[in-house]
């Protein structure tokens, strides 16, 4: 009987988790994919590019976090507590915890700014496209294998990166967040 409580719980808290990163997921897309759109047909073609540029950048650094709370070591982070070291209460937090913040960071960040990443893309080809006399099959071709091309080759130096240094990121990551939380 106690089993099938624990196992019921487990669904029910399961479910609300799923139900929070769908809502999550989509405000950030909603809000995000607002403001590129917004700022892609009002300014010019180069801030869309540094847009572009930063939303590649905001997945790579998300995927670094993610990666970085599932690969450090919580036993240094006690210690810091501690001593009252700031950010290292929220820095256990984050590594005990450490499924969500990569689901979080991974899937929802991570995957909203890829799907970002592509339709700023389109808006970027489009926008030259239809001022200028470029053919937009291959300016297509040409931007998405850029954006994939940093895209992918960030994230694996990232990921490298990310497992190597685990406990500095997550530090500093403790350290950002503590400002905001307080633990």
């Amino acid at each position: 009987m106690k089993n099938k409580k624990k196992i019921q719980n487990r669904k029910r808290e399961y479910f609300k988790w799923t139900l929070i990163l769908f809502i999550l997921s989509f405000l950030l897309s909603a809000t995000l994919n607002y403001i590129s759109s917004y700022v892609s047909e009002r300014l010019p073609v180069i801030i869309s590019f540094i847009l572009l540029f930063c939303i590649i950048l905001l997945g790579i650094i998300f995927d670094i976090i993610g990666i970085a709370t599932t690969a450090a070591d919580e036993v240094p982070f006690h210690a810091m507590a501690a001593k009252k070291v700031k950010g290292a209460k929220v820095s256990v937090w984050l590594i005990k915890n450490a499924s969500k913040v990569s689901s979080i960071c991974n899937d929802v960040i991570g995957d909203i700014c890829g799907i970002l990443s592509g339709a700023l893309s389109a808006s970027i080809v489009f926008y030259m496209a239809k001022n200028s006399k470029a053919n937009p099959i291959l300016l297509s071709i040409l931007l998405t294998a850029i954006v994939a091309g940093i895209t992918i080759s960030g994230k694996s130096i990232g990921k490298y990166f990310a497992i190597q240094k685990s406990n500095e990121i997550v530090k500093i990551c403790g350290k950002v967040l503590g400002i905001f939380l307080k633990m």
